[in-house]
Parts: structure tokens; C-alpha cells; sequence
């Protein structure tokens, strides 16, 4: 790393950020009955009370707890941070499940298939196989998706209490990218009961007039959506009964990874319902 890239990465580091991180990581190596405020002080070469002040701020946030220990006030991690690392823990466990998936769903299809998370309402596409060719029409990695036009985003709000898709489209909102783009969460709920129904979801030149999107959600053993994969395509020389037929391979893919992470997965429970759009 050049002393030029170094100067620009500093210089956008904030310096009470990085104390907060020294404090976590100063907690994280002490043993279990956790540090004083001397005792982090003296470990992230701070004042007392800058110690004092970063803990506070932790501790509200709960990233730190406290517990009074022989007469004094310990510090030891909070439970924010289990609760990030599971997530952190699964969203890769997810991406190392689901590569070679895949892999396997690209070879036999022939098109660009992704794995993504919901991020705030927004669907991220986390990993990308490309289709062989010279055709990409995937949006980048790390691209934050419309909910409510795009598959992934779609299947992943079909396992949700509509309660909470309403205010996390409040979030995003719902505006028109096409003509084929579903506007009102009236629209969209009516839709995710149908994504349900039958496991998978279409983007239907929702986002893209000439791009059809297909989806699927990935399940933990509770139930919950955790990620979804797709493939892209050209809507030129497709029938319904072919998006159908494609819907119905990414549920079978789906379905390989979420039995992976415990889910429960009947492999009868869409091929016995009719195909609808």
C-alpha cells in the first residue's frame, strides 16, 4: 500500500470510531470477569475519562455490559455484538453453502445466477456466477436492489409479516421503473401471496424493460429467510411455462442450501401447485 492510499485512508478514519473498536477488542482479549476503566484506559492508551466516556456510549448501545465485580464496575461485551456475529457467521456460512450451487445452477441453465441478502430492505447480491458469453446483464456485487422489483428482493419479502414489508417499504419506497413495476403494497402483497404459494419470484421487466429475473429464498431451520439465489435472463423467446419451469429449478437449488442450514424442506410442497403469474 502506497504512502499516498495510507494518507487518504486516515484521513477519512475518525478517531472516536477507532477508540470505541480499541475498547471492544481490549474486551474481547481480557478474561472473563471483564476490565475496569483504569484497566481499559491503561489498554487503548487513553484518559480515565475518555475510558469512561467510550464505555458509556458502548454500554447504551448495548455492546458493553457492566457488572459490579468485588466493589468495583467491570466491562465486559454486550450481547449487540452476538447478535452481529451471528449474522456476520451465517451470511458467510450462506455464501460458502450456496457457491457451489451455484455453480451447478449457471452449468445447467446456461445464465448468471446470484446470491443476495436483504440489507435494510434492500436486496445486496453477495456472489455472482456469470453465464458463459459475453452477455452480463447482473447488476454489480454489493448493489443495493428495490425490493420491491427485483426477485431476490421479492422472495425474501414473501417470508416476512406483511406488517413488516408495509415499513420497510416505507424505507425504500416504491417507485415506478418500468410499466410493469408494481407501485402500491397493495399490488406487491397480492404478489408475494402468489411468491409463497408457489416458492420462487419474478422480476417480469419490473426493473428492466427485456429483463426477467427469477428468485428464490434460502431458509434457516426457523424458517426465516436468510438469502435468496436468481438467474437473469432475456425476456425475448420466453414463455410463461418456460419462467415457470426455471421458477421451479432455483426453488429445487434453493432448497439444497436452506436443508444445509437445517431448514426443513418438503420436496413435494410446490411441485403440486399450479403454475400462476
Amino acid at each position: 500500500m502506497t504512502d499516498a492510499v495510507q494518507t487518504a485512508e486516515e484521513r477519512y478514519a475518525l478517531r472516536s470510531v477507532s477508540r470505541a473498536l480499541d475498547v471492544l477488542e481490549a474486551l474481547g482479549r481480557a478474561a472473563s470477569e471483564g476490565l475496569t476503566v483504569a484497566g481499559v484506559a491503561e489498554q487503548i492508551g487513553v484518559s480515565k475519562s475518555t475510558a469512561f466516556a467510550l464505555l458509556q456510549t458502548l454500554l447504551q448501545r448495548n455492546f458493553v455490559t457492566d457488572v459490579r465485580l468485588g466493589g468495583s464496575r467491570r466491562y465486559r461485551l454486550g450481547l449487540s455484538l452476538v447478535f452481529l456475529g451471528d449474522r456476520a457467521a451465517e451470511e458467510v456460512g450462506v455464501s460458502q453453502l450456496a457457491m457451489p450451487v451455484l455453480r451447478e445452477l449457471t452449468a445447467s441453465t446456461g445464465l448468471t445466477s446470484r446470491l443476495a441478502i436483504l440489507d435494510h430492505g434492500y436486496a445486496v447480491a453477495i456472489s455472482r456466477v456469470d453465464a458463459p458469453g459475453i452477455l452480463r446483464i447482473a447488476s454489480a456485487l454489493g448493489q443495493r436492489e428495490l425490493p420491491h422489483c427485483s426477485a431476490l428482493g421479492k422472495s425474501l419479502l414473501a417470508l416476512l409479516p406483511p406488517a413488516r414489508v408495509v415499513k420497510l417499504l416505507t424505507q425504500t419506497g416504491m417507485p415506478r421503473r418500468t410499466e410493469y413495476t408494481l407501485t402500491t403494497p397493495v399490488e406487491l402483497m397480492q404478489d408475494l401471496l402468489l411468491v409463497a404459494e408457489r416458492g420462487y419470484a419474478f422480476d417480469n421487466e419490473e426493473d428492466n424493460i427485456g429483463v426477467v429475473c427469477i428468485g428464490a429464498a434460502i431458509t434457516n431451520r426457523e424458517g426465516e429467510g436468510v438469502a435468496a439465489i436468481s438467474v437473469t435472463t432475456l425476456k425475448s423467446g420466453l414463455s410463461d411455462d418456460d419462467l415457470h419451469e426455471l421458477g421451479r429449478t432455483l426453488r429445487r437449488y434453493a432448497d439444497r442450501v436452506s436443508r444445509q442450514l437445517g431448514a426443513e424442506v418438503d420436496a413435494e410442497a410446490y411441485a403440486l401447485n399450479d403454475p400462476q403469474s
